[in-house]
């Protein structure tokens, strides 16, 4: 393999390191920015992510205005008041979880899913979900190159998209996906968060991998 596409044992090692690594943050340095260059670095990775048919199916709006930061920052609010209401019994213990670090993150990016472009290549039997799952892997390496610069981000999704478009003046057909919350942090979790908080556990690989057909549980 010539040189240019060869990982050694070393940057092999590295990339394992910024999955296992990678969190979903929720606690940010507040008062801090992310230097245009490294910002730039950050979006180039994520506009590297593959999609299906090439349509590359993701739009960023970088939110700069302050004001407009807190009106998006009391719809989610507003959502996570709802979320706690649906929890019935668990809505106390939810409302001690920090979901969101909208007003402290250096950076905040919206993404959004595009208007459809019609295209069918690798599309023709699941149109959306394709759009939607290569708009992830575009949020995923962002996550990954922002781990690398030992940068914390946090994927937002708790939003009513209806009036977060009415507030991003998307145009019809548009939808946003969430909020990325970007920028310096104090420390990195050990664990994921809502692990350390006990409010969930992750599974093992063991008991999602299967062999031929479906046989959970």
């Amino acid at each position: 393999m010539d040189a240019q596409h060869h990982f050694d044992d070393e940057q092999r090692d590295a990339v394992y390191r910024a999955i296992a690594l990678r969190r979903d943050t929720r606690h940010f340095k507040p008062g801090q920015a992310v230097p245009a260059a490294q910002l730039q670095r950050l979006l180039q990775a994520l506009h590297q992510a593959p999609s299906v048919g090439l349509m590359q199916p993701w739009r960023v709006i970088r939110i700069t205005d302050a004001a407009l930061r807190e009106q998006i920052a009391a719809l989610v609010e507003a959502e996570r008041q709802a979320t706690a209401a649906a929890l019935g019994e668990r809505s106390a213990e939810f409302l001690r979880l920090k979901v969101e670090g909208l007003r402290d993150c250096a950076e905040l990016l919206a993404l959004v899913l595009p208007p459809d472009d019609g295209t069918v290549f690798g599309r023709r039997t699941l149109p959306r979900e394709m759009a939607l799952c290569s708009a992830g892997c575009a949020v995923q390496n962002l996550w990954l190159a922002a781990r690398a610069e030992n940068l914390g981000l946090g994927w937002v999704s708790m939003v009513e998209p209806a009036p977060l478009a009415d507030l991003l003046r998307l145009p019809a057909g548009a939808q946003p996906l969430g909020l990325l919350c970007l920028g310096p942090v104090e420390r990195f979790y050990d664990a994921p968060m809502l692990e350390q908080q006990g409010w969930r556990q992750g599974r093992p690989l063991s008991e999602l991998l299967m062999d031929n057909h479906w046989n959970e549980g």
